[in-house]
């Protein structure tokens, strides 16, 4: 985390094995602080303060570690997600530019005469970008009009540029890892790759109270098939990584710097491969407090919040090794994901059957919390 991002208010979990469980800390002058108490035990309970910001703020505590000393793992203490008990829920198919065009070269079989032939016989109707399209508006409905005339409908747009947001259950609750962890791919699959994304804090009240890293693992093979294989794709054993945490919102950041932030995301393999990509928030089709509202409310509650994944812009389309294959993992990748005033969130690629498995749930937390005085 740079310097200069170090100044906001900071809220995250580490792993603490000499309490055998997870603490909840914040960032203070390069040190990470511990602020778990009776009052409020566990990241949720922060977050449902009418102001999460002011009390981490002021919260008393005890210096664990830095921060250059647990990201550079010279401490017995490690990440963990920053959130706990918290759903975690996340958008698909938010950026339109992207996806339409993704849709009409694989239309077009690769040849981009007939790509460019499709753009300009719909090009009266949808304009020449996509990049202010709203999902849901008449403009986008123009769009989907066009689009059916040329045989391109898709549920995938239906729910990228239609009046309904795509959202899913990413992972279960405490299943995610944080900065640092390894990040599994199912041994099904053989077509994957990174999804950089922001991903927001919400309180019960659908309050957006932060927001942070995440990176929704992505098995294309496997959705490819079938969209009813959806869960199977995105839910397995250290598929989802958030973190490095949770920075809350003051007067210093709010939901204004979300929709402007700018990611960018490297991949770096055990075999010298290098890959750089970004994805930009301003570029979204949908706008954050809208993908909120679509996920909470009368229609569904969530009683300890959320985290919600915002979707990517980025789509690896470049030839890692066989021409036309394109890009996917390799074990070992390291991905690393940042951007200016969320820190980095970094994680090294394996298979979901060889990363440690998931076995502290929320039995083993609300256990660990009593037996520590802290319900």
């Amino acid at each position: 985390m740079p310097a200069a991002d170090r100044s906001g208010v900071f809220l995250g979990r580490v792993w603490n094995p000499h309490v055998s469980g997870p603490s909840v800390v914040t960032l203070r002058d390069g040190s990470l602080v511990d602020i778990t108490s009776a009052a409020a035990p566990t990241v949720r309970d922060i977050c449902e303060i009418a102001d999460p910001a002011a009390y981490v703020r002021s919260a008393d505590g005890a210096v664990l570690c830095s921060l250059d000393d647990i990201a550079t793992g010279k401490v017995d203490f490690h990440f963990l997600a920053p959130c706990d008990l918290q759903a975690v829920k996340a958008c698909g198919v938010t950026f339109a530019q992207s996806m339409v065009e993704r849709v009409i070269e694989e239309q077009a079989a690769g040849d981009p005469t007939r790509a460019q032939e499709i753009r300009g016989r719909i090009g009266d109707i949808i304009g020449g970008s996509l990049r202010n399209l709203k999902a849901g508006s008449p403009e986008a409905m123009k769009v989907k009009e066009a689009l059916i005339q040329e045989g391109l409908w898709s549920q995938y747009l239906e729910v990228g540029i239609g009046p309904d947001a795509e959202v899913f259950s990413k992972g279960q609750t405490l299943s995610s890892v944080g900065f640092g962890a390894e990040v599994g791919l199912h041994p099904i699959s053989k077509w994957n790759n990174p999804e950089p994304e922001v991903v927001l804090t919400v309180a019960s009240t659908g309050k957006i109270v932060g927001a942070t890293l995440g990176n929704d693992v992505n098995l294309r093979d496997v959705e490819g098939r079938s969209a009813l294989l959806l869960s199977k794709a995105k839910d397995n054993n250290a598929s989802c990584a958030i973190g490095p945490m949770i920075r809350l919102f003051d007067d210093s950041f709010g939901l204004d710097d979300v929709r402007g932030a700018e990611l960018t995301m490297s991949v770096k393999g055990t075999d010298g491969y290098e890959l750089t990509g970004h994805s930009s928030m301003k570029e979204i089709s949908r706008d954050p407090e809208d993908l909120v509202r679509q996920t909470v409310g009368r229609h569904h509650q969530y009683p300890d919040g959320f985290m919600l994944f915002l979707g990517t812009l980025f789509a690896p389309t470049d030839d890692r090794d066989v021409p036309g294959e394109g890009f996917t993992h390799k074990i070992g990748d390291v991905v690393s994901i940042s951007a200016p005033g969320f820190g980095t969130l970094s994680n090294t690629v394996r298979l979901s059957t060889e990363c440690p498995e998931w076995t502290f749930g929320v039995s083993h937390l609300m256990r660990n919390l009593a037996s520590r005085g802290l319900l």
